[in-house]
């Protein structure tokens, strides 16, 4: 349509302080004609005002039925078609790069912000006029996120508002949510081995437990994070072949954090090629709980290259604060969690590995 319908006002959208606020560099879909976008950051409860300015083309003059703008902050979503039996619960597992995201559009699945009002009355534009809007405290439920499946948008809207087409700018702006602690995680463990696996998380969730009532579980607050951290400890055991002990401080760390802990060789009959640790970020979403799953690898950390001895011990200290990584998020449609991954290739070329999932969260 734009090649054959010109706009006739040109709409400007400033935000105030925007050359002097810090910005977020967001990569763009395929297709945009640029590779990045620098997006202003913006925390909640903080004001959004700037000034919105109308030029009019070559001298015309253009009716319009008002001027309004709007904030608004959106869920969009890549609506994946389900090749399912109609059962709404299950789960579909989609790679990083997989051709059903690739090239597709995300659209709004829920508006959870919008406000407006309007800048002026309805009236004719003969020249160029400016309005200035104020947002005062504004609040803001969600992160901004930009996943393979899912996004978190925000932006300010100007609409002119005519008998034929409506003209409207968006101008896009980023929010970083602070100290946003979610429920506590419960390891996950996973085998790719056919044995079953040893595993003492089970023994540890008494131990866990005890003391502490079901409501007191579901409830997270910033003091929590004052409290002095339990250790972690998980095994990986292959019966009369392999042993490992993996233990990491605490299961919560802040973005600029740094996950120190051990591993310890308690058997080592099999032949281990290399050992990894990765931090794997998973991205569920859908309109039934985990209905599509996707995992991306945001570190990859080599621990040993080479078959450790019994009694063996590998210290860890990995360093956050130098990756790109996303706190923990939740909603209705989506959620978004972080785990800890060990694992240990043989030297024929089989994986073992654990996952355990840790809470990260954002602080300034």
């Amino acid at each position: 349509m734009s090649l054959f319908f010109k706009s006739p006002v040109d709409i400007e959208i400033l935000l105030d302080g925007e050359e002097s606020r810090k910005h977020v560099d967001v990569l763009n879909s395929v297709g945009s004609k640029t590779l990045k976008d620098s997006i202003p950051l913006y925390e909640d409860g903080e004001s959004l005002s700037g000034m919105v300015t109308l030029r009019v083309k070559e001298g015309k003059r253009v009716e319009h039925l008002g001027v309004k703008i709007s904030v608004i902050g959106s869920i969009d979503m890549i609506k994946v078609n389900s090749s399912g039996g109609g059962n709404g619960g299950s789960t579909k597992r989609l790679s990083a790069s997989s051709s059903s995201l690739s090239d597709s559009r995300k659209n709004p699945v829920e508006q959870f912000l919008c406000i407006s009002y309007d800048l002026c009355p309805a009236g004719e534009l003969q020249h160029a006029q400016s309005y200035s809007f104020m947002f005062k405290d504004l609040g803001k439920r969600y992160e901004s996120y930009k996943g393979k499946n899912v996004d978190v948008s925000y932006y300010a809207k100007v609409t002119v508002i005519r008998k034929s087409t409506d003209i409207a700018k968006t101008k896009k702006f980023w929010v970083n949510i602070y100290n946003q602690v979610p429920v506590s995680p419960a390891a996950i463990i996973t085998n790719t081995n056919p044995r079953p696996t040893n595993s003492r998380l089970s023994e540890n969730s008494d131990a866990v437990n005890t003391g502490t009532n079901d409501n007191q579980n579901t409830i997270q607050t910033e003091s929590s994070l004052r409290k002095e951290p339990q250790p972690v400890k998980l095994d990986i055991g292959i019966e009369n072949c392999l042993h490992i002990e993996f233990e990491f401080s605490k299961s919560k760390y802040s973005l600029k954090d740094v996950i120190v802990g051990r591993i310890y060789f308690l058997l080592t009959r099999l032949k281990i090629k290399h050992m990894e640790l990765s931090l794997i970020t998973r991205e569920s979403s859908g309109l039934h709980s985990s209905n599509y799953l996707i995992d991306s690898t945001a570190i990859r950390y080599e621990i040993m290259d080479g078959s450790p001895v019994k009694g063996e011990t590998i210290p860890i200290r990995l360093f956050l604060g130098g990756y790109d990584l996303t706190p923990d998020m939740s909603c209705n449609y989506f959620n978004i969690k972080n785990y800890l991954s060990l694992v240990i290739v043989d030297e024929d070329g089989r994986r073992y590995f654990k996952q355990s999932e840790i809470v990260l969260y954002r602080t300034r």
